[in-house]
Parts: structure tokens; C-alpha cells; sequence
């Protein structure tokens, strides 16, 4: 416990400021390093209100067995000393959450770093702005990113006032973003997409050579757990298609055009794994992943929790640690958390996937391939050799 009560004070000072003021976009510091944009770590108040499955349930069960990326250990500091509230007030261990609770974490945030290329605007008119965001960059805040997002960057470098994310992009793929300034925009583009009335079209690069006809898959995907971003196909999946054609192969690997007519999470990364043509550079659908062969090409999963575990473990959440790791990684003087000394490569943050054009009835928007879409990319380091395929 020694190790802990060295940082405690420099939390409970600053415990005062206005979260408002701390969390606002003016206060974002980026600086850039190694190819890489990154945020100054700041304090950040998490609020969340208690959803269905955890009334009934104590706070430091529910963080234990919601939140798994930090220690039990950490949660009972972290309740004892206030970092975690329930309606403004402490709570013990054994609190029981009733429904319409508010929880707040308060953290000293460390934001994983992203690319530093540019969010650059590809259209824009009054109502609305049309970005090629790159690979890596989470299109509005969520989970471990807040500042290091395409919102907060447009909003702090071009000064935009709100931002209303309409298709949003998984963080890992690169391409068009439609965001309205206004409501109003955001909700007629958003009823397009629902009304499926919006063409869109997407390319990457896939292990293998794909299949040279159109190939039309219609298998329905489903989440695994709501504790790890994976789905798969399951003939108790929601309805999907994607239409696929190969545009190249360069005798290792092939370019194919996507063109999803469903807008399911993760659904070309899905049906491309389903068919046996995964993208080369995924980390969760490539077949080579410690989980793999705990998931089958379809059907039901024999042990969830063990796929669950493996992803946990296997790639554990480097900005989140627990200040109670006992690693000798050099610790941050405000939270004591481990600090991560190795940058991550631009094959790491960004997938071989691209969100090249989105067409409807009266307009249409396109965006530049990326490099490794060209026939001159050299993805012989890259990549997993194809013989493991």
C-alpha cells in the first residue's frame, strides 16, 4: 500500500478543479513524436448511469466483472478514497446499486496515442463537413480516447462549435466520415442510412487471393459478450450482406471492393474471416490470433469466457494499467500508473481497410486510397505470410 499513498495527495488536491473546465476541448494539449500525435494525460470524471444488468449488484462487483482492464485491488482503493462515487456521495465495497444511480471514476487519463497525419476536409458546407479520417483515430469520444478523436481534433484545430458524427467509422479504418454541424443534418443523413437508400463502398487488402466472381454473403452476425468488441456469424445473428469483388492480387495477398448494403459492427471484417479471406493485417479476425481456434468459422462458441480471457490477456489495454502492477516500468508522479515507453508502428494502429465512397439520390463523396491500396505497396514485412493461411 506504501506505493500508492505516495500519489493519493496529488489526486484528492486536485479533486477540487472544475470537471467542466478540465474536460472541455480548450484544455486539449496534443504534441507530436515519432509520427505519432499524443495528448498531455489530464483528469477526467467518468459518469455513467446504472444500466439493467447491474442493479442488485454491489460497485465492486460491477467494476470487477465490467471494467476488467484494472485489479480488484484498484477498485476497493479507488472506492475507499472517493476516485469512485455513487450520486456524489462514498460508498462502501458492499454498496448495492439501485436502478437510476450515477457513478462517477474520477482517473488521470492517459490516451493512447494515435497517427499524426491530418484530419483533412474533403467537402463541407454549411450543414455539413466531410473528413478522410486516417487509421487509428476513434471518430467521436468514447472508451480510452476523448481528445485523440476526430471531433475534439476538428473542434480544436478549425474551431467548429458541435460536431454530430453520422457514420462512425470503426477507429482502425480509414476513410470518409460524414459529420453534420447540426442536428437537424446529422438525423436526414442518419434515416438515409437506416432506409439503406446510401451506397457505400469500401476497399482493402485481404490474405490470399480471393475468389475472382462477385461473391454476395448473406451470413448473419452476432456480438460474443458485450465485454469484448467481436462478433460472428451466427444463425442467430442479425441479418447482414456485403457484396465483394476483387479488384487485384500480387500473388500473396488481394485488393477487394466492399460494398456493405447492412451496417453491422465489424460486418466486412466478419463475413471476410467467414470466408476464409481475412484482412491482412487484422488483430482480431486474422486467423492467427491466440483465440482463433477457440472460434469457429461459424455456429455456436464453445467456452466464451475462455475466448473472453484470451483477448483480455492477450492484448491487455497499455493505457489503463493498474497502479498496483508490480512491473519496474517508470510510473506516472500523479496516478502511479506504469508508462508505456514503446510507441506503437502505423501497421499497428490502422487496418487495411478503407471507406472510399458514399453515393445517394442528389450527392456523392469520394476519398483518396490509401498507400497500401496501390499495386506498387510492398507488403512482404507486413504482413503474416500467406503459407499460415
Amino acid at each position: 500500500m506504501l506505493i500508492v499513498h505516495r500519489w493519493i495527495k496529488s489526486i484528492s488536491q486536485k479533486r477540487c478543479l472544475s470537471t467542466k473546465l478540465e474536460n472541455d476541448v480548450a484544455m486539449a494539449e496534443y504534441y507530436f513524436e515519432n509520427g505519432l500525435r499524443k495528448v498531455k494525460p489530464y483528469y477526467y470524471d467518468f459518469h455513467a448511469y446504472v444500466k439493467p444488468r447491474m442493479i442488485g449488484k454491489t460497485i465492486l462487483d460491477t467494476y470487477v466483472t465490467e471494467y476488467r482492464g484494472r485489479s480488484e485491488l484498484y477498485y476497493r482503493y479507488a472506492i475507499e478514497k472517493e476516485l469512485i462515487t455513487v450520486n456524489h456521495k462514498k460508498v462502501e465495497c458492499d454498496t448495492v446499486l439501485q436502478h437510476n444511480d450515477l457513478v462517477i471514476h474520477r482517473v488521470h487519463r492517459h490516451e493512447p496515442p494515435v497517427t499524426d497525419q491530418d484530419v483533412k476536409v474533403v467537402y463541407e458546407d454549411e450543414g455539413l463537413v466531410v473528413i478522410n479520417k486516417p487509421g487509428s483515430i476513434q471518430v467521436h469520444p468514447g472508451g480510452r480516447y476523448r481528445h485523440n478523436t476526430a471531433v475534439h481534433i476538428l473542434m480544436k484545430e478549425r474551431g467548429y462549435d458541435r460536431l454530430f458524427p453520422i457514420n462512425r467509422l470503426d477507429r482502425s479504418t480509414s476513410g470518409l466520415t460524414l459529420i453534420a454541424k447540426n442536428s437537424q443534418r446529422a438525423a436526414y443523413i442518419k434515416k438515409e442510412l437506416r432506409e439503406r437508400t446510401i451506397e457505400k463502398e469500401y476497399i482493402c487488402r485481404v490474405m490470399g487471393k480471393f475468389p475472382s466472381q462477385q461473391i454476395v454473403c448473406d451470413a448473419p452476425i452476432k456480438q460474443l459478450a458485450y465485454e469484448v468488441p467481436y462478433n460472428y456469424v451466427h444463425p442467430d445473428g442479425k441479418d447482414c450482406i456485403t457484396v465483394f469483388d476483387r479488384i487485384s492480387f500480387n500473388g500473396r495477398t488481394s485488393i477487394v471492393r466492399c460494398r456493405p448494403v447492412t451496417g453491422r459492427t465489424h460486418q466486412i471484417r466478419v463475413h471476410l474471416r467467414y470466408l476464409g479471406y481475412p484482412i491482412a493485417n487484422d488483430p482480431i479476425y486474422g486467423f492467427l490470433t491466440p483465440w482463433s481456434d477457440l472460434l469457429p468459422s461459424s455456429g455456436s462458441v464453445g467456452n466464451t469466457e475462455a475466448v473472453i480471457q484470451s483477448m483480455i490477456h492477450t492484448t491487455p489495454d497499455d493505457y489503463m494499467k493498474d497502479p498496483f502492477d508490480e512491473s519496474d516500468l517508470p510510473r506516472c508522479q500523479e496516478c502511479n500508473v506504469p508508462i508505456i515507453q514503446t510507441d506503437p508502428t502505423s501497421n499497428e494502429l490502422a487496418l487495411w481497410l478503407h471507406a472510399v465512397k458514399y453515393t445517394a439520390s442528389g450527392w456523392s463523396y469520394e476519398s483518396p486510397l490509401p498507400e497500401w491500396a496501390s499495386s506498387s505497396f510492398k507488403d512482404d514485412d507486413l504482413i503474416i505470410p500467406a503459407s499460415h493461411y
